[in-house]
Parts: structure tokens; sequence; C-alpha cells
């Protein structure tokens, strides 16, 4: 297969061209022949034209690649290495929701032929491949998993935003179901890996090195968010204590904020769900998803609190939310946790006015029911910045006070404005 792969002879198949797939397709087409397959024809026709519907790859970056997208499962057939990238959310009750993963492997399983491969990087909890993957690969294939096609699990480590670590500079996990498929899985990640892969002794391991890489950010956040909590009350800045703690060696660096996205906010709850299965509950796991998941809440809440101090008028009162993404300098929104503050805003009867350099007001509206505010107004009562957009950095004290009315609060959620304000009055967690 690795041979066949380095000839062109065999094709790799990148099903689900989001954040993780996308940047994996591109990588491996100007190696080796690529189909790039996802079911939104849509998103298929802009990346034809070298666009990418996320907004995280520039149209240069399509140049010299070998690769074909695609929607329908014919072209799929003539693929022999399918990695499977889409997405693994949770629903309603923070469960895991595995339709969209299932989805893609029958789409692979109406491709498979004897010999193929199928490598899944989706987020999963440990023994998710081998228990409801694989047998909706035998199903629809007719094929016999080990005797006919092999399977491997390799977890993505794609970073939305972050520029210096690439799909290509990151060392990569990888996993087979033989000793024979995990040296072929991995030759053919070291087309496009330049750091090299760790071969881990098992799938499930492999499963379970991806969802504990996100839940110990997750729990370490909440432990700071916690601590914010607890030095606001003393009236202290968590910034100052942080960067005094800071000078120790040893200390973890990490700061409070709101927890969302794609990963730090969903991955911890599919191993709390596979504990629950096994009879145990994740107690640290669960609290701090608990903390970080009522930080939005907590902000609203703080906030109000200081209009109501500054003696106005909370029914008439008009807040502006700067940044709507789960993170800066991104166009994701997915899980965004920003969507909490502006809801509990909504529930004091506050007017909230919404901007985001990056974010879609369409995308916003169909999945929040709310949109971008055309033109950033002025007497707001309070300044929310909520993500620290490299557009918001450079804003300085005279800004926000010609936006701000008289005794207007400014609220500075990941402390990007420390030190650089001194007569508007000021908070951050």
């Amino acid at each position: 297969m690795y041979n066949k792969i380095l000839k062109k002879e065999s094709t790799v198949a990148v099903i689900g061209l989001g954040y993780v797939g996308l940047p994996i397709a591109l990588a491996f087409a100007k190696k080796v022949k690529v189909i790039g397959f996802d079911i939104n024809e849509e998103r298929i026709k802009l990346m034809q034209n070298n666009s990418d519907p996320s907004h995280e790859i520039e149209a240069k970056d399509f140049e010299g690649c070998d690769i074909e997208f695609t929607a329908s499962i014919e072209v799929l057939k003539h693929a022999n290495f399918f990695i499977i990238a889409v997405p693994t959310p949770v629903d309603e009750h923070n469960r895991p929701d595995l339709k969209i993963l299932l989805a893609a492997s029958r789409s692979v399983g109406k491709a498979l032929k004897k010999g193929d491969y199928v490598v899944y990087e989706s987020t999963v909890y440990p023994g998710c491949t081998e228990d409801d993957c694989i047998p909706v690969l035998e199903e629809v294939s007719d094929l016999k998993f080990k005797t006919d096609f092999k399977v491997g699990y390799s977890p993505e480590r794609i970073n939305p935003g972050d520029k210096e670590h690439t799909i290509t500079k990151i060392l990569k996990i990888v996993s087979g179901c033989s000793t024979e498929s995990l040296e072929t899985i991995a030759n053919i990640y070291k087309i496009i890996i330049e750091p090299g892969v760790h071969k881990a002794p098992s799938i499930k391991v492999a499963e379970a090195a991806k969802i504990i890489e996100n839940t110990q950010r997750d729990v370490n956040i909440a432990l700071v968010n916690e601590l914010s909590i607890i030095f606001n009350r003393m009236g202290i800045n968590t910034y100052d204590v942080l960067e005094a703690a800071g000078t120790k060696w040893n200390f973890l660096k990490f700061s409070p904020g709101l927890v969302g996205g794609h990963c730090i906010g969903v991955d911890p709850y599919y191993l709390t769900y596979k504990a629950e299965q096994l009879g145990y509950h994740a107690r640290i796991i669960n609290s701090g998803r608990y903390v970080n998941d009522s930080m939005g809440f907590y902000i609203a809440k703080q906030t109000v609190k200081k209009i109501i101090a500054a003696k106005k008028n909370l029914s008439t009162s008009r807040v502006l939310v700067m940044g709507t993404t789960f993170k800066e300098n991104v166009s994701d929104i997915r899980n965004s946790k920003i969507a909490d503050v502006i809801k509990e805003f909504k529930s004091f009867r506050v007017e909230v006015d919404i901007t985001d350099p990056h974010a879609s007001s369409e995308e916003l509206m169909h999945e929040y029911g709310f949109e971008l505010t055309e033109n950033v107004g002025k007497g707001y009562d309070a300044v929310i910045v909520a993500v620290n957009h490299k557009e918001y950095l450079t804003l300085d004290e005279s800004y926000f006070k010609s936006i701000l009315s008289e005794g207007g609060i400014l609220v500075d959620v990941k402390g990007i404005l420390k030190n650089k304000i001194k007569n508007l009055t000021y908070w951050s967690l």
C-alpha cells in the first residue's frame, strides 16, 4: 500500500473537509494522489475554486496539489487508503453524538474493497473505532475486518488559527489493528509529518491519548477559572496572581476564560460517558466541565451587578460584546460560550450589540439566533472584550471611553488590556 501510494498507483481519500480534513488532504496532495470527499456540495464547489470555506487556508495552498474534490461515492471508490476526519460533537444532554461519524463510515463502507485501509482521526472515546465504527464498515461493505480490510486510528492534532503548529509540523500518534497495519499506516503518515510518528500499542491507547490531551487542559483551565472567582471576591486581579506565581520554574501557565469550541469543551464528555458505561463517575472531570460551562453566565452576571452598582437602570442599559468565535483570530463559532454571555444578558432584558471581525453574521443567526451589529454605536453601559482578536489588541482607553456612557464598565475577559486602563471602571477574570 505504501509503495503504491508513493507511485500514485493507489489513492488517499480524506472524508470530511473541515478544519481538520482539508489541511490533511492538501498536505498529502502535495506528495501523492488524493480524493477530498465531503457531502456538502456547496463546500466542494468552493474548494474546487481554491477557496477554503473555513477561511483557514489561503488560495495559494491549493496550488500544486494532486487532488480531486467530490461529493460522489462513485469517485470515492477509486481510493484505497481512507482517512475519516469528521466532527464528533455532543448532543443537548452532553452525550456523544456519533451520527456524522457513523454516516461517514457508511459512505466509506460503500467504497471499501479488499486490501483497503481505513484510518479514523475524529476524536472519540476509547473503544469507539472497534465497537461502533468497524461493524458499520463490515455491514455496508460485506467485507471482513482484518481479513479483507485494515483499520487504524490517528488522532487529529490541528490547532485552528495556529500558523506555526501546522499539520506537517506536529508529531503524529498512529495505531493499527495489527503489527503490519501499524507499520503501513506509520509510513504513509511519515510522507507528510516532518517530526515523525509515535506508534501507539493499540487503537484504544491512541483514542485515549487524544481524549486526555483536551481533558487535561479543560481541568487545568477550570482550576484557574475557579481561582478567578475566588480572587474576584478577594478584590485581587487573577492575572496579577498568575504573573507572580508564574515566576516559579514548574508552575503550569493556564489562564481563565471561556472554554468552547469543538475540542476542549466537548472531548471530556466523551471520556465521562465511557466512564459511566463502566460504572465510574468521573468526579474531577465533571467538576471541571461544570465550572467551565458556567463561566459565560458568571461573566454576564458580574457585569450586570456592576451596571446596577453604577446606579444605571438595567432595563434601559445597552451592552456591546466584542468577539463571538470560540477563540481568537478564527471564524469558527462552534460551541462558542460567548452565546451564554449574550443569552444571560438578554434574560435580564439588557439590549446587546454584538461585533466580530472574523465571524459570519448569517452563521451566528443560524446557530444561536442572534446576528452581528452593522455599526458599533456609542453610550454603552458596558463593553465586554470577550475574544482577544488581533484587531482588539491595539485598542486603547480613549477608544473605549468614546463608546462607553458616563460611568460605563469595561470587561476584559482575557486580560489583554491589563495595565492599559487607568480611568475607566475595569474588570477582568
